[in-house]
């Protein structure tokens, strides 16, 4: 299993390039995040199955989320825990990153739109705040207000375009209409705790699902929204990031705070089907590699970025 070693830098946030099975970045912050600066890692695996550093971007502030451009295999926009987005080249790693800012506080979730019928960024923010962005143009395209405590995650729907999801520390899940920034088209009490996360379904375009500080990870049917379709139990503590699989239409992945990366089946059970210990502190990073099935990359507050496929994915990369 090949690991990477941030030092002292702790991982927030690790994604698996979309042009390049090999690549990945990763967003990490000193001190936990409570101070200092922080570090982007341009990473690749080798052919021998090290992880090798290839640039890397370093900032005044923690780095709490990291996306790749969908158009550009050198593009990366991140988000920094003084409200600014920072667009950089990481094939340039000497040029200085563009910098958008309006976000009054950390930002700590950002996404790139998956549809291609536009290249929009999505940033979620403790101002309570989601904005819609442009990345070449320098102020932001929309500003969605309706949260009434800080935003955690905002994840635009791979199917429609337009369409994103948020969740927040009030407990809502919130679907809206990007061309209709008044209010969001839905709005739920998704679990009686902080919302810390959501996924969309890559094989069906109404369904979500989202992870709360209350351990339980929930799925939604936007057909339907009254209860959840399912609800899997096992976490200990916060489930801080969910992701569905771009392979198995029933599978998901979660990182929590209990320090494990656990893998779901949710149509076989409400348990995991596995569990993996192999950090020692908070996960919070966890991706899916697009062109490598059962592949999955995560890190945490250890310093570790881990790449691996877990035991019970194992026949997904050997179809």
């Amino acid at each position: 299993m090949p690991t990477y070693l941030t030092p002292n830098r702790h991982g927030y946030s690790v994604r698996f390039s979309q042009f390049q099975p090999d690549r990945l970045v990763c967003a990490t912050s000193q001190y936990y995040g409570l101070a200092g600066g922080g570090t982007l890692f341009v990473l690749d695996i080798t052919s021998e199955g090290q992880i090798v550093e290839v640039s890397k971007y370093e900032w005044c502030d923690g780095l709490f989320d990291v996306v790749w451009s969908e158009n550009n295999p050198d593009v990366v926009v991140a988000a920094s825990g003084d409200g600014i987005l920072h667009v950089w080249n990481s094939a340039v790693p000497e040029a200085p990153a563009k910098t958008l800012k309006e976000h009054k506080k950390e930002i700590y979730s950002v996404d790139w739109s998956q549809t291609r019928h536009e290249q929009l960024v999505l940033s979620a923010s403790w101002d309570r705040t989601i904005k819609l962005w442009d990345p070449e143009v320098s102020s932001s395209l929309a500003t969605y207000l309706g949260h009434s405590q800080l935003v955690y995650n905002a994840m635009w729907s791979p199917h429609v375009p337009s369409l994103f999801s948020s969740v927040s520390g009030d407990g809502t899940l919130k679907i809206w209409n990007s061309k209709a920034q008044h209010k969001a088209t839905m709005t739920l009490k998704a679990h009686d705790a902080e919302v810390l996360t959501c996924s969309w379904s890559k094989y069906d375009e109404n369904l979500l699902a989202t992870g709360g500080s209350d351990g339980l990870i929930r799925g939604w049917d936007l057909r339907s929204l009254a209860i959840p379709i399912f609800e899997l139990r096992g976490c200990e503590y916060a489930v801080r990031r969910i992701q569905f699989s771009p392979h198995n239409p029933a599978v998901l992945a979660s990182v929590s705070y209990d320090f494990t990366t656990r893998i779901w089946d949710y149509k076989a059970s409400s348990d995991p089907v596995e569990t993996i210990n192999h950090h020692s502190e908070f996960v919070y990073g966890l991706d899916f590699n697009n062109h490598v099935p059962g592949q999955i990359a995560d890190c945490g507050w250890d310093s570790l970025v881990h790449v691996f496929t877990p035991k019970s994915l194992k026949s997904l990369s050997s179809n």
